[in-house]
């Protein structure tokens, strides 16, 4: 090959890789940035809103999760790729509602846990995404829908959930709720005093949890 045919070739084949490196580099882009949850900064509270008029009055009930973790990966500026992992332990669900005295609130959690949750056979409320939407409000904050598995009381089905997140230094902060249908998941109705208070059907979730990066 004469030498100047061969300084072409030469030349081409660089911009060639150079090329293919500019194109690797511009594919990767930015990466999730991962968070682990930390139960003490935030709180899980599970509203049941009061079906009854007996002794408790009808009042509702407030249910905070003392212990729940998990990790949230979020991509910042894109969102995606994203996702969540919750888990609350059902038994670390007490009542919190300042309307009943710590003698009615005994009583709450201790049907809670006998009749309607039954921690001993489903240890674990689950959350687990399988995709994540959402824009950009500017400021590190973001709206984001979430879809994915809830487990509860050992049945799982899709749910979505509307947060609104804000990432600042090294911390994540979501804020949101959504509801279900208790019956759904074979849950029975909150029952104080056996039966004499019952609550609705629909149970809604609401939650402001906080992640370090990691």
């Amino acid at each position: 090959m004469p030498l100047r045919q061969f300084g072409h070739v030469l030349a081409f084949a660089l911009m060639l890789c150079a090329l293919v490196s500019t194109g690797f580099s511009t594919a990767t882009g930015p990466q999730p940035v991962r968070y682990v949850l930390d139960s003490s900064q935030g709180k899980f509270i599970a509203h049941a809103f009061a079906g009854g008029l007996f002794w408790f009055k009808g009042h509702d009930h407030y249910l905070a999760a003392k212990e729940f973790s998990g990790e949230a990966e979020i991509t910042p500026e894109t969102i995606t790729p994203a996702s969540l992992h919750l888990v609350v332990k059902a038994a670390s669900l007490q009542e919190t509602g300042t309307v009943f005295t710590d003698q009615q609130k005994q009583i709450i959690n201790k049907e809670v846990k006998e009749i309607v949750l039954l921690p001993d056979k489903y240890p674990e409320i689950t959350f687990q995404s399988t995709s994540v939407t959402g824009k950009s409000l500017g400021g590190g904050r973001y709206d984001v829908k979430i879809k994915g598995n809830l487990t509860l009381h050992g049945v799982t089905r899709e749910e979505e959930i509307p947060a609104q997140v804000t990432l600042s230094g090294n911390d994540l902060r979501a804020v949101g709720e959504f509801s279900i249908d208790r019956s759904n998941y074979q849950v029975k109705a909150t029952s104080a005093f056996h039966g004499l208070v019952t609550v609705r059907d629909k149970i809604r979730f609401e939650f402001d949890i906080v992640g370090h990066r990691q």
